[in-house]
């Protein structure tokens, strides 16, 4: 029996039964099928991204190779023209989650779901936090915001679906009453009881916070951590298994560590490139351990290698849902934008991709920073935008060393390899619970 062939039967053993069990919990479930749902929304923002980064933006890879600028003068002004796209995309894709998580859990406990739905967004801004001026900021209505929208949607839907059956605090109107009317006095009391009880939450986690509330709470508890850290690989491995911990959880890892991860790695960075413009070449670049090492070797397609899994569904994936969603993501992939992917396949919250997501960057990391101490390539000292296509990063940042680019391919092959097996029991994980969905149906019949 071949090594793959064992790795797939252990996977099929050990995963498969528990992607079963999770993808029929209903917390899981509604998490799972919000971000399924907005889809469509956060590929529009992805498109956009890539549009006004890779044409439209001055240093954009394709606007530089075929000199985009010099055809088209002030090319950057154009960037106007798409980018109210993502305020209506991800920039609050917090909000869609809070109304939709709680929506459907109120489905599945056979509750008021429209309401608790709105009840939801509602208690999300009773959370938000407030601006010096006393104005909303927008800091938190996109991915950043993602894991309170979460907690409020999974919160308001239990308590709201479940204090909605109380006979006790059911207002009945009479039948002359339009439908509309009855249903919104129907579940009155339990609305006002669950906004007034966050509302009282809101202000305790103020007073603590000093006025920032949960969503600094979070933030600095995640954040305080990381400053300890210091600058060598075991920091970059652990900053990059943090960073998309957090992607699981729904918050944008690299936006969350980026105040740390700037104040530790900017001189290194520095540094490197300064020598390599002193002396025409990265050899012998003094710092070989920086943060671009992620870039280079880690994030293609995005957080997570996820062009390795794109390549891997379209070479082993059955699943029609899973192949189209790669078709779509495979363009913004090449460029490193991946929230189609992470929120349309998804990874958050995914009982099988998050092994993976997890393991392969890291795994990556190690392989691009032992070909820089075993000398076949040179430390990463050049810049190279982020939306450049992955392999060509450690090429550009070597300042054109071809075994840049090989290693580069062969973090690409070693994704690939890693993400097959989760990819087939994906599918199967699915079968599983498709066939059972169908089991059930026939038994009720």
């Amino acid at each position: 029996m071949s090594f793959m062939t064992k790795l797939e039967s252990s996977m099929e053993r050990i995963l498969v039964p528990i992607a079963t069990k999770l993808n029929a919990q209903r917390h899981i479930v509604a998490i799972r099928d919000a971000f399924i749902l907005t889809f469509p929304i956060t590929m529009a923002g992805a498109l956009m991204v890539l549009i006004n980064n890779v044409l439209l933006h001055p240093d954009g890879f394709v606007a530089k190779l075929i000199h985009l600028g010099d055809l088209i003068p002030n090319l950057a002004d154009y960037q106007a023209i798409f980018a109210p796209v993502l305020n209506g995309s991800l920039n609050i894709l917090a909000i869609f989650i809070a109304f939709l998580i709680a929506r459907n859990l109120a489905r599945a406990l056979g509750a008021d779901d429209l309401l608790t739905g709105l009840t939801s967004v509602s208690v999300f801004f009773i959370m938000y936090p407030s601006a010096v001026d006393g104005n909303l900021t927008t800091q938190y209505m996109g991915p950043q915001g993602l894991f309170v929208a979460i907690i409020v949607g999974l919160l308001v839907g239990e308590f709201l679906s479940r204090l909605s059956k109380s006979p006790k605090l059911e207002i009945k109107m009479p039948e002359q009453v339009p439908p509309a009317v009855s249903r919104t006095f129907k579940i009155l009391l339990p609305i006002m009881i669950v906004t007034v009880g966050f509302s009282v939450l809101n202000f305790i986690l103020s007073k603590v916070t000093n006025g920032g509330g949960i969503h600094t709470m979070i933030y600095n508890a995640l954040q305080a951590p990381l400053t300890k850290l210091g600058d060598n690989i075991f920091s970059v491995v652990i900053m990059v298994l943090v960073s998309n911990l957090l992607w699981i959880m729904g918050i944008h890892g690299p936006n969350t560590i980026a105040a740390v991860r700037e104040t530790m790695f900017a001189e290194p960075n520095a540094a490197n490139l300064a020598f390599a413009q002193a002396n025409g070449t990265a050899w012998g670049a003094p710092y070989p351990t920086t943060w671009v090492l992620t870039d280079a070797f880690a994030n293609y397609g995005g957080s997570g290698m996820t062009l390795g899994l794109l390549i891997a569904i379209f070479i082993f994936s059955k699943a029609k849902d899973q192949r189209d969603i790669a078709k779509l993501s495979i363009g913004p992939g090449l460029f490193n934008i991946n929230e189609s992917v992470i929120f349309g396949l998804p990874i958050v919250l995914n009982p099988i991709y998050i092994i993976p997501f997890l393991i392969v960057p890291i795994v990556n990391v190690l392989i691009g920073y032992g070909a820089i101490m075993l000398k076949i390539i040179p430390p990463i000292a050049y810049g190279a935008v982020w939306t450049t296509p992955g392999p060509l990063i450690p090429f550009i940042g070597t300042g054109g060393v071809w075994m840049g680019l090989v290693v580069g391919f062969v973090c690409l092959a070693v994704s690939v390899l890693i993400y097959a097996p989760f990819v087939i029991a994906s599918n199967k994980a699915a079968a599983k619970s498709q066939e059972e969905g169908l089991n059930a149906d026939t038994e009720t019949m």
